[in-house]
């Protein structure tokens, strides 16, 4: 009986760590202790975890984010390649080009991302810079612009090399930039895809490696990896209730069930909160001579997603001119809207006028009057203590 009853007790114990860590992952497993993980929110940027996330780490095969959206960035999709003899027979994960076909780019994308085509990156880069050092180059400065910035790339593919490296972060950062791309999404979103269009010499049917579409509610991409000296490597994207979270774990040997359970205990933890509403919102500023105005708002609303109270901690600062000075066009601007969390800045636009308002004779001599008298456009702060959270409940799938 004693037994039964501590055998109970142990479950009990057992099933209540595992839905803590599911609801709080900053819980870190054993067998992530040596891993470099991140989950991040796409639209915002927010950091909702981290563990060993700036690390610097190999991470095999998930260095194709950076290779496909420089090639969407800068190429044609459409545009025919001539396979060259030094991307044919490239060492590990292959699709089996041969030197001389011709493919399109839109197809080695396809081969890249959902079968890890290594004789596809080289191809690609080779097709892009003329080099696979030229476009090593190309990586680097433009991970720089997407955040990466503890990040080195040396090839393409992913394959081990002296100074090839990057961090969970930087990984997250460069692959919520690159699902802001629609042609990134589709492609790596999809399950299967067949080499027959304009140009393509050899039909081939490509199935996704990457084993979380298939298995995890809300999933869209984005890539698997694996070498010896990087381990398991996975960069998910995840939407659920209208957000977006991109999970990379680095060296995790569970790399599927470890990000199945950080994004759950991110959406459980996290909820898109509308800070403002750009729709609902106007001003109207004195402008010239007493009695003129001028409407005058912000073009973008800002989501955040929040943690359970945050929303307390949320204000909204505008400061808008006292007068604005005529003529008045649309698009002028009137003054600037901040919104912190705490002390932290999340967000600023400007605040621009939405109409026009002539000079007339009469704000001539209103002119006229109060020169000397100081600026015409003087600032004025107007502070929110708190904003309203969307409706917008998380979800437990």
């Amino acid at each position: 009986m004693r037994h039964s009853k501590r055998l109970c007790a142990a479950v009990l114990v057992l099933v209540s760590l595992l839905i803590g860590a599911a609801v709080f992952p900053n819980n870190v497993h054993a067998a992530a202790v040596s891993a470099g993980e991140a989950v991040l929110d796409c639209e915002s940027g927010r950091v909702l975890y981290e563990h060993n996330a700036d690390k610097q780490m190999p991470m095999a095969s998930t260095t194709k984010i950076l290779t496909a959206i420089i090639i969407l960035e800068d190429c044609d999709l459409d545009a025919v390649v001539t396979v060259p003899p030094q991307a044919a027979g490239t060492e590990g994960s292959s699709i089996y080009l041969i030197a001389g076909e011709k493919i399109t780019v839109r197809d080695l994308l396809y081969g890249l991302m959902l079968r890890s085509g290594n004789d596809c990156a080289v191809t690609l880069a080779l097709y892009h810079s003329g080099t696979v050092e030229a476009f090593a180059a190309c990586m680097n400065a433009r991970a720089q612009t997407m955040g990466a910035v503890n990040s080195s790339f040396v090839n393409p593919h992913g394959l081990p090399a002296e100074g090839h490296y990057t961090t969970a972060l930087d990984l997250a950062r460069i692959a919520a930039y690159a699902l802001r791309n629609a042609s990134f999404r589709e492609i790596v979103s999809a399950k299967e895809w067949r080499t027959d269009g304009d140009g393509t010499e050899t039909v081939r049917l490509f199935h996704n490696k990457n084993k979380m579409l298939y298995n995890y509610a809300g999933a869209d991409g984005v890539k698997t990896g694996y070498t010896k000296e990087a381990g398991r490597c996975l960069v998910t994207s995840a939407e659920r209730s209208g957000s977006r979270y991109v999970c990379v774990t680095l060296n995790s040997p569970s790399m599927y069930e470890r990000s199945a359970e950080l994004l759950d205990g991110s959406f459980v933890k996290f909820r898109r909160a509308c800070l403002f509403d750009a729709e609902t919102f106007s001003v109207r500023i004195p402008a010239g001579s007493r009695g003129k105005s001028c409407a005058c708002a912000c073009r973008e609303s800002f989501y955040y997603p929040l943690a359970e109270g945050e929303e307390r901690a949320i204000r909204i600062e505008k400061d808008v001119c006292g007068r604005l000075c005529l003529p008045v066009r649309r698009g002028d601007a009137a003054g600037e809207l901040r919104i912190f969390l705490e002390n932290q800045l999340l967000f600023s636009q400007k605040i621009v006028s939405i109409e026009e308002v002539k000079k007339s004779f009469s704000d001539i001599l209103y002119e006229i009057a109060k020169n000397g008298r100081g600026k015409s456009c003087a600032s004025t702060n107007i502070s929110q203590p708190a904003a309203s959270p969307a409706a917008a409940p998380a979800t437990n799938l």
